[in-house]
């Protein structure tokens, strides 16, 4: 039976993008970790193999004097596959944005995801913020009613609880207050 190689960037690339919607930023540093990995398995590789025809053990002290080379080729790389995947369909940043709306509003408030998109690099458009803001205080509710049940809690320890756990998961302090008070 015989052994398969590596699989290359682009198929670990569509395999990832099969798996779910990335943003460029995050597949980005996927993919260099991926081929700093390749590179420095590939390394080895031919460090031991250069060992073995010399009769010598590999000195895992010796720099390899064309690493910043490497890394700067790895990143074009990452970044010209990109740009194909991009071109092809395969990359979508409002995909991802769309696909993080729906995994997220459910369980979050506006402020968080917009959090999150950030670290991605990306920002709402304006339909979306407001498509957002506008049922912030419903899913609130709904958040609020699965964590606390139906009825309302008249204690202030208890207001404060429900208080502090709907501001973490990213509500607007007006929804809460709103929310809490009816």
């Amino acid at each position: 039976m015989a052994t398969r190689g590596p699989l290359s960037l682009k198929a670990r690339a569509i395999g990832l993008l099969a798996q779910r919607e990335h943003s460029r930023t995050e597949l980005r540093r996927k993919l260099l970790r991926i081929e700093r990995q390749q590179r420095e398995r590939a390394a080895a590789g031919l460090a031991a193999t250069a060992a073995a025809a010399a009769g010598d053990a590999p000195d895992a002290t010796e720099p390899h004097s064309g690493a910043e080379d490497d890394c700067e080729a790895g990143e074009s790389t990452v970044d010209a596959l990109l740009d194909s995947l991009a071109a092809a369909g395969y990359l979508n940043e409002s995909r991802f944005v769309e696909s993080r709306l729906h995994l997220r509003a459910g369980r979050f408030g506006t402020q968080r995801i917009q959090q999150e998109l950030a670290q991605h690099g990306i920002k709402l458009d304006a339909e979306q913020q407001a498509s957002l803001r506008a049922t912030e205080l419903e899913r609130a509710r709904e958040v609020w009613k699965r964590r606390f049940g139906d009825e309302p809690s008249r204690e202030p320890a208890e207001q404060a609880r429900q208080t502090r756990f709907l501001l973490a998961r990213g509500f607007a302090p007006e929804v809460v207050r709103r929310l809490l008070r009816a």
